[in-house]
């Protein structure tokens, strides 16, 4: 991309706030020399932390904010003290009045949804956002939603989670038609809830042109890559997620116990010192880092609130990609296309019954 496109990122947000947040945008700038930055919290507080980093000072306007939101707010509190005035708030406001072409922020994931949802409002059509992320597999990447957004979600909603999943697949890996499947505790088509078993009657028979339907799918079908979007509700969807979190950094330790303790083993770690190497980047959750609230009038990405500035950059990166594909537009045209052959599916569906 030749031109410019502004990021709006809250500043203050995160386990770790400007240290973090404006590292790693110095971090995605040095990548991404074309980015531009609108940094909203308390710039006296981040000056001297701005000063470190010339090149993103230069590509940057502050704009200052006296309230921030805490991690531990409610999304209720958020809304009512910080709308309007906290640099979360205008983050996503500079979003929808066109300023910045997508926001990033690692504060409060509630109180972010909450207010992303009161400003940018939903895409006709979508009755939830959902938080998509992605996953590394065996094959390289899947996107995953939602991951925390909804707790439990009926069928039409899992089928708007699917279309809006394959329309980020689709952005971000290149492809026609991305394979979709619906995570189930089976694969056979008796399995599961009523809401999952319905949701993958209407994408089967919708037939859908941009994506391929694959069926249920298990939790072993995340890290083998079986499709390019598994879709689930929020409450399942976060419990995976975090285990699969704990379990790499669990076996990153086992593996750093195992290589420290022979004199011998410390050898063999020398030795296929490459080979561990490549091992550690595949299991640094940094580089899949920022989940993107789909079904807005504009792009949100959510960073995790204790990343590193590494993290923080590959959050960036991941809003720059879905604003370059245009995805906000996609996913409006593949919700209308679905609306039309929703309606034909619904038809039949009574068609069936009245037989």
């Amino acid at each position: 991309m030749t031109g410019t496109l502004t990021v709006s990122l809250d500043v203050m947000g995160g386990d770790h706030g400007p240290a973090v947040s404006l590292g790693g945008a110095a971090v995605a700038l040095e990548r991404k020399p074309h980015l531009r930055f609108l940094l909203f919290g308390d710039g006296n507080a981040f000056h001297a932390e701005l000063q470190r980093h010339p090149a993103l000072k230069a590509a940057s306007e502050v704009r200052h904010c006296d309230v921030a939101v805490s991690m531990n707010d409610k999304p209720s509190q958020a809304l009512r003290h910080g709308r309007g005035k906290s640099g979360m708030w205008q983050s996503i406001d500079a979003v929808r009045s066109g300023q910045a072409a997508f926001c990033v922020s690692a504060g409060n994931t509630g109180a972010l949804m909450a207010m992303a949802r009161f400003c940018l409002r939903t895409i006709d059509r979508v009755e939830r956002p959902a938080m998509a992320a992605l996953w590394p597999t065996m094959k390289g990447e899947s996107v995953v939603l939602d991951v925390g957004a909804n707790v439990g979600a009926d069928s039409s909603q899992l089928v708007d989670f699917a279309v809006m999943g394959a329309a980020m697949a689709r952005a971000l890996y290149d492809l026609d038609r991305p394979s979709v499947g619906l995570l189930n505790i089976g694969v056979e088509e008796v399995k599961g809830q009523e809401e999952v078993r319905e949701a993958g009657r209407i994408l089967r028979d919708a037939n859908l042109p941009g994506l391929s339907y694959h069926g249920f799918v298990e939790g072993d079908d995340l890290g083998k890559g079986t499709v390019d979007v598994v879709v689930t509700e929020g409450f399942s969807g976060n419990i995976a997620l975090k285990t699969a979190e704990g379990t790499a950094r669990q076996i990153a330790q086992y593996l750093r116990l195992a290589m420290s303790r022979t004199l011998m083993a410390r050898i063999g770690y020398f030795l296929a010192r490459s080979a561990f190497d490549y091992l550690r980047e595949k299991l640094d959750p940094r580089k899949v880092n920022g989940a993107v609230f789909l079904g807005l009038n504009g792009l949100v990405v959510k960073s995790h609130g204790g990343t590193d500035a590494e993290g923080f950059a590959a959050a960036i990166e991941m809003g720059h990609d879905m604003a370059a594909s245009s995805i906000i537009e996609k996913i409006k045209n593949d919700l209308r296309s679905f609306g039309t052959l929703g309606a034909e599916t619904d038809r039949q569906a009574v068609r069936r019954e009245e037989q």
